[in-house]
């Protein structure tokens, strides 16, 4: 049973790392930023994974759109999820091109879109990037494993330094959460 102590250190190292970078705590400043600056622009937040990172991205809608920590009004956010979407587009164009029809079809200027890879190379996720850029939307990125081609084409790469998904998810998920409460404190201050 030393896997269980071992993955509780190994998950506090990988966090521990991402912490200690300067960079990152101003990347997330940057992209809380831009995530106020949508929602004072009247603009949405898209979201898009796959797996996981899917999961994490319904989370982060659901969070905006519902409730975090109290009562407020409910932001404009949708992960990039619908089940007759996704196969509707993988059947008829192919499952790279399952999120970028979607921002395709919904995406706007003042938007930004939550791109999530752990791997920074998920072929569906780099299209939805692409088309997001091409409609002047921004784009943070939540990225693992170098960043892979991702990181040179999002606004803000905020990268887990890990080669594990699991342990990369572990951060996102907490990066989600502080983007959530950096968006709160910031339009219902009265929350905190």
């Amino acid at each position: 049973m030393d896997f269980i102590q071992n993955s509780f250190n190994d998950s506090h190292t990988v966090l521990q790392k991402f912490i200690a970078d300067s960079e990152n705590m101003q990347k997330m400043e940057r992209a809380i930023q831009m995530l106020v600056t949508t929602f004072n622009k009247g603009g949405k937040v898209l979201s898009c994974g796959n797996g996981g990172s899917m999961c994490d991205a319904m989370h982060f809608a659901e969070e905006l759109t519902g409730r975090f920590r109290k009562n407020r009004p409910a932001l404009k956010a949708v992960a990039i999820s619908d089940s007759s979407h996704i196969t509707c587009v993988a059947n008829d164009f192919g499952f790279e091109f399952i999120f970028s029809r979607y921002v395709e079809g919904w995406g706007e200027a003042n938007d930004t879109l939550l791109a999530i890879s752990t791997s920074g190379n998920s072929p569906n996720v780099l299209n939805a990037v692409n088309e997001a850029k091409k409609k002047g939307m921004k784009v943070i990125g939540l990225l693992g494993k170098g960043g892979g081609t991702l990181k040179n084409l999002v606004d803000v790469a905020l990268i887990v330094d890990s080669q594990i998904s699991d342990r990369i998810q572990e951060v996102h998920i907490k990066c989600i959460h502080i983007m959530i409460e950096g968006v709160e404190r910031s339009l219902f201050p009265a929350n905190y």
